[in-house]
């Protein structure tokens, strides 16, 4: 059976209904799943049969996975795992705890792994325990947005090149979060400001909240035209919000695509969600010897 897609907002994102994840799929089902996120950006899956291993399964048919880092819980994993729940115990983790301070950090704006030299192809996030109220996932179509600017922004953006640093933006939400170790597993990469998407073509800005600055410019200006560019890819109109039910599985395309997470009562109700990332196959531009101290 052929599958079926409903557009969730007028810009962007849209919901695919006739298959599960967790089960076989067809060669030709895959390729229709494959060729909207091309077109949608955003694909809502609902009551998926997922699990752990079946959702790594899933994921490699879009390519190889990202293995999660020592600032995740899921370190060593394909799982970069977002939750309140210790990865042991089960029990809920403190507010004050390392691990949540640093999960603030997906409050904001941001594509997931802009930071690498060879940043993300798209990521799958599966609800297996959802809080009864918050936590929704917000997300912006920077190819929409990209297409609104005016015609001298850009151009202005055109050839530029930002720094991307976990390590910056999380120094804008808390100090002291990231230690030697994380830091120095990620120096930070350089990525074009402007992508376009190899099937259909269509360019979008690529930026978020670790792009620290725009190489060749000074700071002060390379961050304000950062911050200029992400509050315009941001505005409402670009938005999609998803109100998590069980079993739910997103799939977003990192290329054009900003998300962030919204704030739930951590203390009182439970959430865990399992993502998998799957590794782009190129850089965007040539990368530096060194990079510079995106934090300063």
């Amino acid at each position: 059976m052929p599958i079926t897609i409903k557009k969730l907002h007028p810009l962007f994102c849209a919901e695919i209904g006739g298959v599960d994840s967790g089960g076989p799929i067809a060669d030709a089902t895959f390729a229709e799943i494959r060729a909207a996120l091309d077109e949608y950006s955003v694909l809502v899956l609902r009551n998926q049969s997922l699990d752990d291993e079946k959702q790594i399964a899933f994921s490699k048919r879009f390519g190889p996975l990202e293995i999660a880092g020592k600032s995740n819980p899921g370190m060593g994993t394909p799982f970069a795992r977002q939750s309140n729940l210790d990865i042991g115990t089960g029990a809920v983790i403190p507010p004050e705890d390392r691990r949540m301070e640093y999960q603030k950090g997906n409050y904001l704006w941001h594509t997931d792994s802009s930071f690498k030299a060879v940043p993300s192809l798209c990521s799958m996030l599966s609800a297996r325990v959802v809080p009864p109220s918050g936590g929704n996932t917000e997300f912006a179509t920077m190819r929409a947005a990209y297409g609104d600017l005016p015609a001298e922004t850009k151009q202005k953006l055109e050839g530029l090149v930002a720094e991307h640093s976990l390590v910056y933006s999380r120094s804008t939400v808390s100090t002291g979060v990231l230690t030697g170790e994380m830091q120095a597993e990620l120096p930070g990469a350089w990525q074009v400001m402007v992508r376009e998407n190899p099937v259909n073509h269509r360019k979008n800005i690529y930026a978020g909240v670790h792009a620290s600055h725009v190489i060749g410019w000074s700071r002060e200006a390379g961050r304000a035209f950062i911050r200029e560019i992400n509050e315009f890819a941001t505005q409402p109109k670009y938005c999609y919000s998803h109100a998590w039910r069980d079993g739910d599985l997103v799939i977003w395309d990192n290329r054009c695509v900003l998300h962030r997470a919204t704030a739930y009562d951590t203390v009182n109700h439970k959430r865990l969600m399992q993502r998998t990332t799957v590794a782009g196959d190129a850089p965007t531009t040539k990368q530096p010897a060194r990079y510079e101290l995106a934090a300063e």
